[in-house]
């Protein structure tokens, strides 16, 4: 009988529930899963295999994400199903909705491109139909998720706030990561050349390219406890690679920036 309790977790997975959970402690509890029908109906409009990442997440978050929900984003199964069933959303070969917006004034949707799969997962791109421009947003889904509750609870929350962005001559990740793991951080989930999560006890630095697109520049995000803090790490990370930080990415503002 198909129920609506989290299914098993994946071990290929394990890292990525344990940062979720510690993230936003008692999460899980709270996470639906999807009936398995419901997984099998999507994969019956895609017309192939889904990713595996994306069964995963369907059968244990693919009724509710509970606190880790989006605000105006449904990633639920019954919602998902529910626009492609209705007339809302056609189904495309290659672009299948993953997340419905609701919000009216921006209502670009998240979809997975089927035909770039990745690392048991695929490209997530924004797009208003399947028939628009899409705009690439992550490599895969996992990336997403653990991008966005690292910035939500590590950085945005953070006492001390930077951002900015980081240019390399060839891989932007290629000079940061042996720098990062040098001054003590730790990478919560292995991730592709176009996304960087780095987390320790004091600060969290986050990071992410545009997929398909040249690897010498992204965009990141650094919260910590202290502009002392935050400036040491910049500097040690700004003897591998350029910074470009402008005076009002400093939250709070840095005295004199005024």
């Amino acid at each position: 009988m198909d129920t609506a309790k989290p299914g098993p977790g994946l071990p290929e997975e394990a890292p990525l529930e344990a940062l979720l959970n510690r993230l936003v402690p008692g999460s899980a509890g709270q996470w639906q899963g999807a009936a398995r029908g419901e997984i099998d109906r999507i994969e019956a409009i895609a017309g192939r295999a889904v990713p595996p990442f994306y069964r995963w997440f369907l059968s244990r978050m693919g009724r509710s994400m509970g606190p880790l929900s989006y605000p105006t984003v449904d990633f639920s199964a019954p919602g998902v199903l529910a626009a492609l069933t209705s007339g809302q959303m056609a189904a495309h070969p290659r672009y299948l909705l993953i997340g419905y917006e609701q919000d009216e004034l921006m209502p670009l949707h998240y979809f997975y491109d089927l035909d770039q799969p990745v690392r048991g997962d695929a490209l997530v791109v924004r797009m208003l139909t399947p028939r628009d421009e899409s705009h690439e947003q992550f490599e895969t889904f996992r990336e997403m998720l653990a991008w966005g509750e690292l910035w939500t609870q590590r950085v945005e929350r953070a006492p001390q706030q930077c951002g900015g962005r980081l240019h390399a001559n060839d891989e932007v990740q290629a000079h940061l990561g042996p720098v990062m793991r040098r001054l003590g951080f730790a990478v919560p989930i292995e991730t592709g050349s176009y996304c960087g999560l780095y987390e320790r006890e004091d600060a969290a630095l986050i990071c992410s390219g545009t997929p398909n697109d040249p690897l010498v520049t992204q965009t990141f995000g650094l919260g910590g406890r202290d502009a002392v803090t935050l400036a040491q790490i910049l500097s040690e990370v700004a003897g591998e690679l350029t910074l470009e930080i402008k005076p009002s990415a400093w939250k709070p503002p840095l005295p004199g920036d005024g």
